[in-house]
């Protein structure tokens, strides 16, 4: 593939970044008449995130943001993403993959919690009256990169290159070079059930050892369900950005996870597998301790394209 960010061009919003230690993830939708609002904070993201995060040069704030389908005509207009639909809900023979409403969606990240707050309160401020907040999601980086039920998430996260090549649109949609798809579920956990099942039954529903994260010779596990091979036999990837979150007082353990491609239709397949089977296994084995409740596909621009609107 041709990289999609020769030298000089303007760089993207912060999908490729690595992990960050905190997160905050904030879906809304655009209430009648907000879209001035919407344009506005949009166009002023990247200086507004510079202002937030100068006091504090180590504390690696960042924000990306992405745009709905619904939302597009209405906020920026002109051209579409070549990629760009609704969330595809799906309906599988014992689990449930639902489209929630969204048209905005906010990936904030950084090393300290108080940035991720502050950027977080400045956003709700400046859209107050023009949105409505459909989820809030404060998440946290646990132990070595494990989530909630234990076990290293993301370990096959392509880096550096290859994980430009995997999120970010190249040449076959040059109008929006440098853009990201971004699938977003919330998945919440019954970790009682979970811990009651054998760590040894654990491995082969995750198709990985729960201690040293090795993988396992697993048929029709999390891991074998999505792993995707193009026409030419390789691995199609993604850029997982998965974080845990929870409120233990009132029994929430989960998994907000944010899929960043270059293309839907990885991802997409990925999900299909999931919750409707492939032609050599059922549906993921996970799925039966982790529960969707949110859906949204998402487009974040490229930087340049943000830089333009009102705002700036």
């Amino acid at each position: 593939m041709t990289s999609p960010l020769p030298s000089g061009e303007t760089p993207p919003q912060p999908v490729p970044n690595p992990p960050a230690s905190v997160a905050v993830f904030l879906v809304v939708t655009i209430d009648p008449g907000g879209e001035s609002a919407v344009r506005e904070l949009l166009g002023s993201l990247a200086g507004l995130v510079r202002s937030v995060g100068f006091p504090c040069p180590d504390g690696g704030l960042g924000c990306a943001a992405g745009v709905g389908s619904r939302a597009w005509d209405r906020v920026l207009g002109g051209p579409r993403p070549a990629g760009l639909h609704p969330f595809r809900e799906l309906a599988g023979p014992r689990h449930h993959a639902p489209a929630t409403p969204g048209d905005l969606f906010f990936h904030l990240r950084a090393a300290r919690p108080d940035l991720c707050f502050a950027l977080a309160a400045e956003l709700v401020r400046r859209l107050r009256g023009g949105v409505t907040v459909r989820d809030e999601t404060q998440a946290f980086s646990y132990f070595d990169s494990r989530n909630l039920l234990g076990f290293v998430d993301g370990t096959e996260n392509p880096v550096g290159q290859a994980a430009v090549d995997a999120a970010l649109v190249g040449d076959e949609d040059p109008a929006f070079r440098g853009g990201s798809y971004a699938l977003v579920q919330k998945y919440l956990h019954d970790v009682d059930s979970w811990d009651a099942v054998a760590v040894e039954a654990q491995e082969k529903v995750m198709g990985r050892t729960k201690l040293t994260n090795l993988e396992l010779d697993a048929p029709g596990s999390h891991k074998d369900v999505n792993t995707v091979l193009g026409p030419d036999g390789t691995e199609q990837r993604i850029l997982r950005s998965a974080m845990p979150f929870g409120r233990p007082g009132h029994g929430e353990f989960g998994t907000y996870f944010v899929a960043y491609a270059r293309t839907p239709e990885v991802p997409e397949t990925m999900l299909r597998r999931m919750y409707l089977g492939g032609p050599d296994s059922g549906p993921d084995p996970l799925l039966d301790y982790s529960r969707a409740v949110t859906g949204g596909l998402f487009f974040v621009p490229p930087a340049d394209l943000l830089a333009a609107l009102p705002g700036n």
